[in-house]
């Protein structure tokens, strides 16, 4: 009889535990790199010199070390607008995830324990709410709170909130039902009570899995309701800004303004991901129970 563990299963696993290093050194770089970008920054990221425009990296021809990844179309050094432009996809990134999973383990907290017509009214709305297709909704939201690093993190919350009331929910179902939820109920415990001493704990796994998937989600979103114009506005360095100011110059043979940003994003998502995933396996039992 097979093995419950293949071959290629003990493969996946084992990758598993080695792949989050390259991610987590990756991450580590960009948010040093965020948190340090008064003090590693070659300049300032809003204001160039036009006389410098459209310099090329400094490996190209006419390219300069004091422009290591070249310049854009007013002057300005691209390295510099990518190290600011790190701090503000994790600043909107950590706080749409934050504000979402607070606001959205409420209600799956509050929808599963009480059950009945709590719950019916909660999840019709949740379900309802997630019928409204995601980019027309941060348009839509972009042009009647207007744009900005702290509007961008309100409606990125309103968009992901629901993920996780769905989640935190199920969990509760199977949560209240427990022996130690019932004990604390015969102690005389009340229901918020036991709401956040015994639910809420034991749902956070799946609320941490579930942010730092989301994580990569919320830095594509914000990147991409920006290139649209209603994200974080001009001038400041946004990564999804810097893709869209720079692709009119890409057919002018000018790859590096949209080269850097676009892999900058990639490369800030997948590390994401990477982690995610193995956060996944790590957390949850059944994966551990597997090895």
């Amino acid at each position: 009889m097979e093995s419950l563990n293949p071959y290629w299963w003990n493969i996946m696993l084992e990758l598993m535990k080695r792949v989050p290093k390259a991610p987590a050194i990756i991450l580590l770089v960009l948010i040093t790199a965020a948190l340090f970008a008064d003090f590693l920054a070659l300049g300032n990221p809003e204001f160039g010199n036009p006389r410098q425009r459209l310099l090329p990296p400094c490996w190209e021809t006419r390219g300069t070390l004091r422009f290591p990844l070249g310049t854009d179309t007013m002057g300005r050094d691209i390295l510099t607008r990518l190290i600011y432009g790190a701090r503000i996809s994790l600043l909107v990134s950590f706080g749409a995830v934050i504000f979402a999973g607070f606001l959205g383990t409420a209600a799956g907290v509050v929808a599963g324990f009480f059950g009945g017509w709590v719950d019916q009214v909660i999840m019709r709305f949740t379900d309802a709410w997630l019928s409204i297709p995601v980019v027309m909704f941060g348009m839509l939201m972009g042009v009647i709170v207007g744009s900005g690093v702290f509007n961008i993190v309100i409606i990125l919350s309103l968009v992901f909130w629901t993920r996780y009331a769905r989640v935190v929910r199920g969990e509760t179902l199977s949560l209240k039902t427990r022996d130690f939820v019932h004990l604390a109920t015969i102690a005389g415990c009340g229901k918020f009570m036991i709401m956040r001493k015994h639910i809420v704990p034991n749902v956070m796994n799946s609320v941490i899995t579930l942010g730092s998937l989301q994580i990569g989600i919320a830095i594509v979103m914000e990147a991409s309701l920006t290139f649209l114009g209603v994200g974080v506005p001009p001038p400041k360095p946004a990564w999804g800004l810097m893709l869209s100011e720079g692709r009119a110059g890409l057919s002018a043979g000018y790859w590096w303004l949209v080269l850097f940003p676009g892999g900058a994003i990639a490369l800030l998502v997948m590390s994401f991901n990477l982690l995610g995933d193995w956060l996944r396996v790590y957390l949850d039992p059944h994966y551990r129970n597997l090895e």
